[in-house]
């Protein structure tokens, strides 16, 4: 009896560890964030799966912080990074979780991939994304104005896009000033020439290259912007931070550059879940950010 008990316990183990391993990346750090030692930040379920167009891909979760005295919190609409091809909404829970336990309705928008789409159709599905929070927050007791975006690496980018080119938003008959402020955590925004093979199939069809780079919208009436990146980024260096931050600046636009020491591509996303928050106060410097403006 023993004996099959010891191998049941085995072909366990080795059952847990093939469905770990077969997880993405981001969905491994959710679980490691919900395996977490110490009481959980967060434990309600999310609105899931809401359509905010046609496609399966857009689409988006929610997740509730608890009812506060005002009756009404501030948004935050969440795009995830994966080089315009790759990544899913599902395994950014530990996101949502983080920051509706401090008090804000967040949004975890998915938007269409290349090589199925390109340029500029996940542009297009952010503002769709905005235009449904818009639309549609209130009923979950979102306040419609103070909604923030925020997004990782190319999340960052159509994040940005959609904040300094108005023509995203106002497709969807909205103006820029219903985003109330944009953190960009290691994006991409002058990265020209395309030099990556990710970054050619998903904008290098676009006639003027140009019109894909944020920094070419930059304005001084441009939303406050919150900078985060790392020195240790080699895949998205900090230089394009840095510029963008610099470019607002001198136009006399609002906005914020951290540069984070020691912190690379992966880890200023990884800060973010409870077993990593030592990397970088990435949770602290974005709901400081979302709280003053």
């Amino acid at each position: 009896m023993i004996k099959y008990i010891l191998i049941a316990l085995i072909l366990a183990l080795i059952g847990s560890g093939l469905w770990f391993w077969s997880k993405t990346d981001p969905q491994k750090l959710d679980f490691a964030d919900r395996m977490a030692p110490g009481p959980a930040e967060y434990n309600q379920a999310p609105l899931t799966r809401i359509g905010y167009g046609d496609d399966a891909r857009q689409k988006l979760d929610i997740y509730l912080p608890k009812q506060n005295a005002a009756g009404t919190s501030a948004v935050l609409i969440f795009f995830h990074g994966g080089a315009w091809r790759d990544g899913e909404r599902e395994g950014y829970g530990f996101l949502g979780r983080a920051f509706a336990s401090r008090g804000f309705v967040t949004v975890i928008a998915d938007y269409r991939k290349a090589p199925r789409v390109r340029f500029p159709a996940f542009v297009e599905d952010t503002a769709a994304a905005i235009a449904w929070v818009h639309a549609n927050i209130a009923t979950h007791d979102g306040d419609v104005n103070r909604i923030f975006i925020m997004g990782h690496s190319a999340g960052a980018h159509i994040a940005m896009m959609t904040a300094l080119d108005p023509q995203w938003l106002a497709a969807k008959n909205l103006t820029p000033d219903v985003i109330k402020g944009v953190i960009g955590l290691a994006g991409p925004y002058d990265f020209l020439p395309l030099t990556t093979e990710s970054s050619q199939i998903a904008l290098g069809q676009w006639p003027d290259l140009t019109e894909t780079q944020p920094i070419t919208f930059a304005r001084a009436d441009a939303p406050p912007l919150l900078l985060l990146t790392g020195d240790k980024d080699t895949v998205v260096k900090p230089r394009n931070s840095k510029i963008l931050s610099e470019k607002i600046q001198k136009l006399g636009g609002q906005q914020q550059l951290q540069i984070y020491p020691d912190v690379d591509h992966a880890d200023i996303i990884m800060a973010v879940a409870r077993p990593f928050r030592q990397k970088a106060p990435v949770v602290a410097d974005v709901v400081n950010f979302i709280n003053a403006h």
